[in-house]
Parts: structure tokens; sequence; C-alpha cells
């Protein structure tokens, strides 16, 4: 929930933090400007996948996590002091964008680790359940930040919003962090990476361990190429989206804000009930029924959501009704594509190269379609793009759901469904 406070901070800010660093006569041009650095963060996170994963895979995900939250929340509280343009020049935007890249570094090593460790934590056959409460704490942290951002607006209203008023929700992560870091620090390790270490099959040594990951170059790809669906669709739905209802639908912000805080509940209600779904049809029949159905209704939901604020509010809670399917499933589904020994850092790496390039980018790149176009279903027809890379990747990805994830090889591959245990009849 804190590392997507952070982020969603950032996005149901994104208009006032261009005004901030990126002053322009052009309100579209600063409020581009945020966002490609909203971009930037992404873009570094790679390098954070590749340092934080295999450290994970050998010193254990719990000390991962603890260091990656405290850079996370510790570059946000300094999002909210860094004085602006007006004050301290160009020096201000390259502030900015430092402190962003912080935040990618870490982000590279949390949701890797965070989802490895739900999934190894879970039984078997119960992984979808208690994995989709990983993505319950996502759009906690996306509502929460939006919340907050409507509270102080409405609070110390427009004005002193776009004055000094956008920096308090930033403020807020301070505290949030330190209570992350403890509660992570009281955490042991998960089973499986104990199992292994006391078994000797952790690698200590970097290169070696990279170089048996590049043994798993198949389910690296088919892991990149599910997260381009995942991704655009969260990107778009979850942080472009109110950038988009005021800038191209006409709502106020204040509007937007609730919108959003309602279609976001209406998931955070909906996905511990998907995952646990998925223990039963299967990870792949949830991201199938997912994937059609936003190809089908892009077009027809963005089109409703120009007709008014009623309008919006249905077509983006059916957007992200359809979207959780794949939400809900990540922490059972992507930890499993890889054996016990390079799981972190398979994650982190193939999961933080494909968000940098098509994650952190699409508010980004669907304004600058619309701009370019001025066609306002551009991010449909971007999400349409999007689903039909992730159909060919989801079309060869086995199918683990009650397969072990521990020992040496790959779930769904090399070992098999736990079946349910056979209970033996009362005598007479």
């Amino acid at each position: 929930m804190t590392e997507w406070f952070d982020y969603g901070v950032y996005a149901y800010t994104a208009v006032y933090i261009g005004d901030a660093f990126f002053p322009s006569e052009n309100e579209t041009a600063s409020t581009l400007g945020s966002l490609l650095v909203f971009a930037v963060s992404f873009l570094i996170r790679p390098l954070g996948g590749m340092v934080w994963g295999p450290l994970g895979d050998r010193i254990g995900r719990r000390k991962v996590l603890a260091t990656t939250i405290l850079l996370m929340a510790a570059a946000t509280f300094c999002v909210g002091i860094l004085p602006g343009y007006v004050t301290l020049g160009i020096l201000a935007p390259i502030g900015l964008i430092l402190l962003r890249m912080i935040q990618g570094f870490s982000t590279g090593g949390e949701y890797g680790g965070a989802a490895t460790f739900m999934a190894e934590y879970a039984p078997d056959r119960k992984r979808g359940r208690y994995g989709s409460f990983l993505e319950f704490g996502t759009l906690a942290g996306f509502t929460l930040g939006a919340t907050l951002v409507l509270i102080t607006e409405l609070l110390v209203g427009p004005d002193n919003m776009a004055d000094w008023g956008w920096r308090l929700p930033f403020l807020i992560a301070a505290p949030m962090g330190l209570i992350g870091l403890y509660l992570r620090s009281r955490l042991e390790d998960t089973p499986v990476f104990l199992e292994a270490a006391a078994e000797g099959k952790i690698d200590r040594e970097t290169k070696s361990h990279l170089r048996d990951l590049a043994k798993y170059w198949k389910p690296l790809v088919l892991l990149m190429g599910l997260v381009v669906t995942l991704n655009i669709a969260n990107y778009t739905l979850l942080a472009y989206m109110p950038t988009y209802l005021e800038g191209e639908i006409g709502l106020s912000s204040r509007a937007s804000l609730i919108l959003i805080i309602i279609g976001q509940t209406a998931m955070m209600i909906v996905v511990p009930f998907s995952g646990a779904l998925s223990d039963r049809v299967g990870r792949k029949t949830m991201w199938w029924v997912s994937i059609i159905g936003l190809f089908v209704l892009s077009i027809p939901l963005f089109k409703l959501m120009g007709g008014g604020f009623t309008q919006a509010i249905i077509a983006f809670a059916v957007l992200g009704l359809l979207y959780v399917p794949q939400l809900s499933t990540i922490s059972a589904m992507f930890p499993a594509m890889f054996p016990t020994k390079v799981r972190y850092a398979g994650f982190a790496i193939a999961y933080n190269v494909s968000t940098s390039l098509f994650g952190g980018t699409a508010p980004a790149v669907n304004q600058a379609l619309i701009n370019s176009t001025g066609d306002k279903l551009m991010p449909a027809y971007y999400l349409m793009a999007a689903c039909v890379v992730g159909a060919i990747a989801l079309w060869f990805v086995p199918e683990t759901r009650a397969c072990s994830i521990r020992g040496d090889g790959i779930p769904g591959i090399d070992t098999h469904p736990q079946l349910e245990p056979v209970k033996a009849k009362a005598s007479v």
C-alpha cells in the first residue's frame, strides 16, 4: 500500500506538479512534462531489479523489502518539500527527476519481492486467494492517495492547492514508511527460501546467479509479454485516468477523484474473490476473460465515458472489473513461472524491464497520442494493442494452479498440481 500510495499521489497531483516544476502558458505542455517525469522512475526500475532481485535470492526476501520501503518513503517525502521552479529554477525539475529515479530504483526490488514473499508463504492450493491481498494493497494505496488529495483540495481550496496544498499528501509517506519498515523487520523470511538455504541451494555469487537465470529465458520473455498488457491497463486506468477525465472529458478535479475512488473501491472489494476463484478455475482462465473483455469493450466504454459523470463512473467501474482478473492473480501466477533459486531475480528483472517500457510510459504515451491525433479514443486503441501482446504470451504460459513452487523445477512443467487428499469413508 505504501509503495503505490507514493505513485498514486504523484499521478493524482500531476497537473499541480506540472505547474510547479514545468511552468508554461500551455497547460497541456506542463502536464505532459509532469507525466514524463512520472515515466522516468520506471526507466530506472530494470536497474533496481538487477540489483535487488539477485540480492533477494542470495540474502533473503525480507531484508531487501525492509530496505526498499525505506528508500521509497524517503524519496516521496522529499518530493513534498522540494522547492519549485520559481525558487530553484532548472534545479527544481532536476531534483524532481533524481527523486523519481530513487523511487524507481527502490521499486525495482519492491514489487517482485513482495509478490514472491506472498507466494512463498501461501499454501499451494490457496495461493491465488492469499496472493490477491498484495493487489488489494496496491488498490488501497492508489485509493488512499486519491482520497487524501481530494480531502486536501476540499480543505485548502483550489488556489492554495495549486500553490502549496498538493505537497501535503506527499508528507504522509514518512510515517507510512516507518510503519512499513517496522512491520517488515518483524517478519521471518519465507519457508520456501529458508528450506532452500538449509539445503545449500542458494547461490551466493551474483555472476553465477545471473548466468543461471539466463537459462530460463522463455519464462522471462513470456512474463514480459504478460506485463505489457498488465501495466498498460494498470497505468491507463489507475494513474492516467484523472488527467484524461479532466483534460479530455472536461470533469473537474474533484469529480474525477471521486470517480476514481468509487471505481477503485469496487475493485478492492472484488479482488480477493477473484483471487480465490483463480484457485478453482486456473490463472490462465482468469486472464483470458480479462484480455478478451478489455479488447472487445474498450472502445464502447471509452465512448460511454465521454457522456458525463454518471456514464464515466459506469464505464470506469466496468473497465476496472475487467482488469481485476489480471490484477488479482499476479502474486500467484508470476512468481510460479520460475524455480526458487532465481525466482526473485527472474520476476524482478522481467517485470521491471517490461514495466519501464510500457507501464510508467503509458500516461505520457496516451497523452501524446491524443495531442498528436486529436482522437480521445487513443487510450482504448492502445489498451487493445496491449491485449493482443498479452494474448500471444498467455498462449504459451503453463497453468500453475495448485502446483508446488518449492524445489529446483519450473512449476507447471517440472512440478504438477497437488491434488486434494482423498478422505477415507467412516466405517459403519
